[in-house]
């Protein structure tokens, strides 16, 4: 073995549940959603590679969203604390839409909305909880960066293809929907509007295992690719607090492996993948059974790596990032007198008699914010990522891109293992495909709102130059 390529690694993680009340960020709607309870435990967990003195860090928090704000200030306290250079600190969110976020999201910065305590969460989050979770990311953080050992590295995948499905679906008349399962009782024939999906999933089942010399696990990298929203789809769980599949898988694989191992989920490009099965009719969403399902896959995986001696002391260790510029959407001329006469009439939002804001506002308020962050930025700022650790390649996109990217960049990889982790470092919104826009939907609404402010062709744009940053590690 070559002393100078040896790996190490360490690993942490560190409870971040929110309180009774904390708001729950995932509806997208500015609904406002009290946490009632803690179904599981949302943890922040980082893991650090070392290989010649250089290191890489990897935050993944059990969040709905990680902002720009937030991952600065967790990369400058992590750099401070343990050396470890700014840009070769991941921070990704899985994505669970029953967790709070990091940072404000919602309604760009400039728009001007009096931020008091009754109206902080229409912003998307709650400063008092978003400081709170981001001081344990950089404690996950240091943590692991003191648990440095020597460790060896393996890699394996296998494909479950009935857990996670393309969620735009497509009526008989062309129309776009989201399929949702009601449960055999309102649907008793299945959700029978569906004609056709519109897209492709990504079936692979990536595993990265983490061991010590002597064989004990360190660290679990899982990569599969759905939106967490479990939890959030069962009406008996909406309002509770939960790490959704990725926490369900993690605990699964900690009963397998023992508690000593950190288990972090590398949540793919998901923008358009639901778990709603939309062609059964007994469909309930259940968390716990997809985490079950993935980690029993995963143990199979991970023993035959053990099994065939597929594991490294040495590995390669490299670091790429670029920031590119992607043009905003135009917003129709009527649109923006809409927006400008509803805003002129309600500066401040209404309530309804649910005591929820008009639902007509929030859409209005959202699509002025993507005019104020156009006219102030003229394009978006967008963070592309890259980590090489051996045959292992991370790398960062921000916001959600559609899964037709990742499969792309799959495509003739120079990488062995490439993980596309989505939602890192800060708030994009969807990158749709080019040929998604026709058909609006949720993704690419005519309204122009802040989760859909990007662009046709920005995807594609994106994945052009991910592919460059990769090649440049691999090639």
């Amino acid at each position: 073995m070559n002393a100078s390529n040896q790996l190490s690694a360490g690993a942490a993680m560190i409870d971040i549940s929110p309180s009774v009340g904390t708001h729950l960020g995932g509806s997208g709607a500015g609904d406002h959603r009290p946490a009632s309870t803690v179904l599981d435990p949302l943890f922040a967990k980082a893991i650090v590679f070392e290989v010649a003195g250089r290191r890489v860090c990897l935050v993944i928090l059990d969040l709905i969203i990680v902002t720009g704000d937030y991952t600065d200030r967790i990369r400058a306290e992590i750099h401070e604390q343990t050396g470890i250079e700014r840009d070769a600190i991941m921070v990704q969110a899985t994505q669970t839409h029953s967790a709070p976020s990091l940072g404000y999201f919602m309604l760009d910065p400039d728009f001007p909305l009096e931020t008091t305590e009754e109206t902080e969460y229409l912003r998307g989050a709650e400063r008092a909880y978003g400081d709170r979770a981001a001081a344990a990311a950089v404690e996950a953080a240091i943590e692991a960066a003191g648990r440095l050992e020597p460790a060896r590295i393996g890699l394996g995948r296998g494909v479950m293809g009935d857990l996670a499905f393309n969620r735009r679906g497509i009526r008989r008349d062309g129309t776009l929907f989201m399929p949702r399962p009601q449960g055999r009782e309102q649907q008793p024939f299945g959700i029978s509007e569906v004609c056709y999906l519109e897209g492709p999933i990504d079936p692979e089942v990536g595993v990265c295992c983490i061991q010590d010399m002597t064989g004990k696990p360190l660290a679990f990298l899982l990569h599969y690719t759905c939106h967490p929203v479990n939890a959030y789809g069962n009406s008996e769980t909406f309002l509770a607090a939960s790490a959704d599949w990725p926490g369900a898988w993690s605990r699964e694989m900690q009963q397998a492996f023992g508690p000593d191992a950190v288990p972090l989920v590398v949540n793919g490009c998901c923008g358009n993948i639901n778990p709603w099965h939309p062609y059964d009719p007994d469909f309930r969403p259940d968390h716990l059974r997809m985490g079950r399902e993935l980690s029993g896959l995963s143990e199979r995986i991970v023993h035959d790596m053990t099994y065939a001696g597929n594991f490294s002391g040495e590995a390669a260790l490299d670091t790429r990032i670029e920031t590119i510029g992607l043009p905003f959407r135009e917003i129709p001329e009527e649109r923006l007198r809409e927006v400008d006469a509803i805003l002129a009439e309600h500066p401040q939002p209404p309530r309804e008699a649910d005591g929820q804001v008009d639902p007509r506002w929030f859409r209005a308020a959202s699509t002025r914010s993507v005019e104020l962050c156009r006219q102030r930025d003229g394009a978006f700022s967008y963070e592309i990522q890259a980590f090489r650790v051996g045959d292992l390649c991370i790398i960062g996109l921000p916001g959600e891109p559609f899964v037709e990217g990742q499969l792309s960049l799959k495509l003739n990889s120079p990488a062995s293992y490439l993980f596309p982790a989505h939602l890192t470092s800060h708030y994009v919104g969807y990158l749709p495909t080019r040929e998604a826009y026709p058909r609006g939907g949720h993704e690419a609404n005519e309204d122009v709102t802040y989760w859909a402010k990007l662009a046709p062709g920005c995807l594609e744009t994106v994945i052009d130059r991910a592919r460059v940053l990769v090649q440049e590690l691999f090639g």
